[in-house]
């Protein structure tokens, strides 16, 4: 992927050191979008106040609080950081999409290589498909929802995909991608372009992007109805009843704002839009470190690593002194906030275990790794897991091991999306100019007295991404 040139520079002596590599996304993006989502959290939640202004019959029913109504919130969300990303900041138009807008192919010319794309594509979304029928826990709570959505935008998918490959191809500068390599092998492996092989490393990327999408949008979609339900019909009064109650709900409002910019993120990968999935992680170990911090495979709430048995949150400990409640919640509200900013900051790029575009500007102009850092700050400063209401000291001292477990894992994830990020010479750049400028990477080394960190994982080339 190419970032755009140019860089922003920087203040003081910092700016006599080096220049802020410019960032892949705008500040804009993720602004809009958050506006978009809270002007429509806002008319869900006053529903019936607002139809009684306009005159309308609103009967018995309150707020929009509703499942489709969550997914009104994503459209909410999407539709202005598409409308800032093309307008605005013309994304199309970035050399990294692989489009060039000037140029029309013959219909014929590019028939064929669509044709095989669509049988890729469709043979791909089958195999999700039969995933998601095959495993039961796809059926069951919160993933019910995602799979009877999912099941009502199928056939639509499948309808818009042909005239979208069709009308796409023809602009592309290479369209025989992953998906073109993986259909090709499918129809006719040797009887292509006379008679080369395919490329399974292609292939494998093609593979590996779609298991990203196929396993975390499912996740998000549901999570979304619970999250958006909970902030829309609670009521102020027990917000506002003491620090904690308040402290919560501000907190879940700004996980409200990470989940729904995420789950936008793993809908809108599209190259038109510059969003396409560069490449996907292609190291196991970065796969394993991810999957074991989400369902069905998460190793912490309920797992091996859970750090909460027998222990309680904030506001047990807490109780009875809101000097100090109030201190620590506006601790935790900022840390949590510092959290969902680096996840707007993607703004519709959001993924794991893929490269949509280096980011350098919002919280990762400070850290290469703002939302790890965050997040664990934030289960340590809320749980207290050396505090437990049973098991004394021993059942304090197992918490407080897991948790740092816990962190382990965080700090193995970053050190993984580095080796795969590291064989673009953009996000080097990044790299070196984060170790030499940004506060927490200059704080550590000097804390440390190293000027490069003790593990940094090189990218193998015999591996490696392919895009």
């Amino acid at each position: 992927m190419t970032v755009p040139a140019g860089a922003e520079p920087l203040s003081g002596g910092a700016a006599e050191r080096a220049a802020r590599p410019r960032s892949a996304v705008s500040d804009g993006v993720g602004i809009v979008g958050l506006i978009g989502l809270i002007s429509y959290l806002l008319i869900a939640r006053y529903a019936p106040e607002i139809a009684g202004f306009l005159g309308i019959d609103w009967g018995n029913r309150g707020p929009l609080s509703g499942p489709n109504s969550a997914i009104a919130s994503v459209l909410a969300c999407a539709i202005p950081m598409v409308l800032w990303s093309v307008f605005v900041d013309k994304v199309h138009r970035n050399p990294s999409t692989g489009i060039d807008w000037a140029q029309r192919r013959p219909w014929r010319e590019t028939l064929d290589i669509s044709l095989t794309k669509l049988t890729g594509l469709w043979a791909t979304w089958a195999m999700i498909a039969l995933t998601y029928a095959t495993m039961r826990y796809y059926w069951e709570g919160q993933y019910e929802f995602s799979m009877e959505l999912l099941e009502r935008v199928a056939p639509w998918l499948l309808l818009i995909s042909v005239p979208y490959m069709l009308w796409l191809d023809r602009r592309l500068i290479e369209p025989r991608d992953g998906c073109y390599q993986f259909g090709r092998w499918l129809v006719a492996p040797k009887k292509r372009e006379g008679g080369q092989p395919v490329d399974g490393r292609a292939i494998g990327h093609h593979f590996r992007a779609w298991g990203v999408k196929g396993f975390f949008t499912a996740f998000m979609l549901s999570i979304v109805p619970g999250n958006f339900a909970s902030l829309v019909t609670v009521e102020m009064s027990e917000v506002l009843a003491n620090p904690y109650m308040t402290g919560l709900w501000a907190i879940n409002l700004l996980y409200l704002v990470d989940v729904h910019i995420a789950t936008v993120g793993y809908i809108l990968t599209a190259r038109p839009l510059d969003s396409h999935i560069r490449t996907a992680n292609p190291y196991g170990m970065a796969w394993v470190a991810a999957l074991i911090c989400y369902p069905p495979f998460i190793l912490m709430n309920g797992g091996p690593l859970d750090y909460q048995v027998n222990g309680s949150d904030w506001g047990y400990w807490l109780e009875g002194h809101d000097t100090l409640m109030i201190l620590w919640g506006v601790a935790l509200v900022g840390l949590t906030a510092v959290y969902s900013w680096a996840t707007m900051a993607f703004g519709i790029r959001f993924s794991n275990l893929t490269h949509r575009g280096v980011l350098t500007h919002g919280p990762y102009r400070f850290t290469r790794h703002p939302a790890y850092l965050s997040k664990n700050l934030s289960w340590w400063v809320g749980a207290l897991p050396f505090l437990v209401t049973d098991g004394g000291w021993t059942e304090g001292l197992r918490n407080t091991v897991l948790l740092g477990l816990v962190s382990g894992v965080y700090y193995w994830r970053a050190k993984t999306e580095e080796k795969h990020l590291l064989a673009d010479p953009a996000y080097q750049a990044y790299w070196n100019w984060a170790q030499e400028n940004a506060v927490i990477p200059r704080l550590f080394a000097k804390i440390s007295g190293r000027k490069r960190p003790l593990i940094r994982l090189e990218p193998d080339e015999r591996i490696g991404p392919v895009a």
